[in-house]
């Protein structure tokens, strides 16, 4: 009876201080719902703001998650608070996690460090054709923690933050137009200059290809099976890769209509007949040997002679 009366005390007493804390609970569950509401919908106006005034995608992407995340985090404060948790107990919880959390996480820490930088600096854009860390891709978004580009193959790479702002980043987008330097090379018995000029009325009769820039054809190496030649031209990066492959393919058209050989690496093979050497090498040797054993023979009668000397 005695541990029945202390349950039932037990029991009086946790439930008279739930029905107390129940209205705290209740207010807090309240604020979460209406304050993720709140947060969503005051994420969305921010990003039509952005869309609105036509703000680069890259800062409107990282905006818009830093911005939630720090309302959500102040959200959970806030409700954590409402439970009763006192609030110093509470910041000194937060910092004493936030520190583990650095420690742990000292290259996400990076990551975020090197996507605000890309924000500031802007070295690239949504939808810029870029290099960086060994792949070459377009720009599809930049997030608080990595970078993501499509590649040339329509696969999808991801790279950090932190990595992309430490390592060189090359932007073929930016200027809006490119060079090209094609080396197509020719062989020697060919008129260089024949050769220059077939290739400058090439380019100059594309219509992408730029005429101020002018088109360029210079010898660029003497090298060991043909002189060869750099095609130089300017094109729009819209333009630049189909300006590319014609004028690789219509070169060798034309080159090979006119007469002008396109060479590819030569080697000078050289046959000897060993058979022959052999049988000398070995007539040789046989000589050598016939001269070594009568040698021998003749020390053997002198040692013969000089021991009946002595015996007589």
């Amino acid at each position: 009876m005695k541990y029945l009366d202390n349950w039932e005390a037990y029991a009086t007493e946790y439930t008279d201080k739930f029905i107390d804390f129940l209205p705290s609970l209740l207010f807090a569950i309240f604020l979460l719902v209406f304050g993720l509401w709140l947060i969503n919908i005051f994420v969305k106006y921010i990003r039509k703001y952005f869309d609105k005034k036509d703000y680069d995608p890259t800062l409107e992407n990282f905006a818009v998650t830093l911005t939630n995340w720090t309302l959500k985090i102040i959200l959970f404060v806030l409700v954590i608070t409402k439970l009763g948790v006192e609030t110093t107990s509470l910041v000194a919880i937060i910092g004493a996690a936030g520190l583990a959390i650095g420690l742990a996480l000292q290259g996400s820490l990076s990551n975020f460090a090197g996507g605000v930088l890309i924000i500031v600096l802007k070295p690239f854009k949504v939808g810029d054709f870029i290099e960086a860390q060994g792949v070459s891709g377009t720009v599809k978004e930049t997030s608080l923690f990595y970078t993501k580009l499509t590649t040339f193959g329509h696969q999808l790479a991801v790279i950090p933050n932190g990595q992309l702002t430490n390592d060189n980043i090359i932007n073929y987008s930016v200027e809006g137009k490119r060079k090209d330097a094609i080396t197509i090379g020719i062989s020697y018995d060919s008129d260089i200059k024949q050769a220059k000029d077939i290739l400058i009325n090439l380019m100059s009769g594309h219509e992408k290809i730029f005429e101020d820039p002018a088109p360029q054809v210079v010898v660029a190496e003497l090298a060991d099976s043909a002189v060869n030649l750099s095609l130089r031209f300017w094109a729009y990066n819209e333009d630049f890769w189909d300006c590319h492959w014609y004028t690789i393919e219509e070169a060798k058209i034309r080159l090979e209509a006119a007469g002008v050989g396109i060479p590819f690496p030569q080697r000078d093979v050289h046959f000897y007949n060993h058979s022959e050497n052999t049988e000398e090498e070995n007539k040789k040797d046989n000589k050598e040997g016939d001269i070594v054993e009568n040698k021998e023979e003749e020390n053997k009668e002198e040692n013969n002679k000089e021991e009946n000397n002595e015996n007589n």
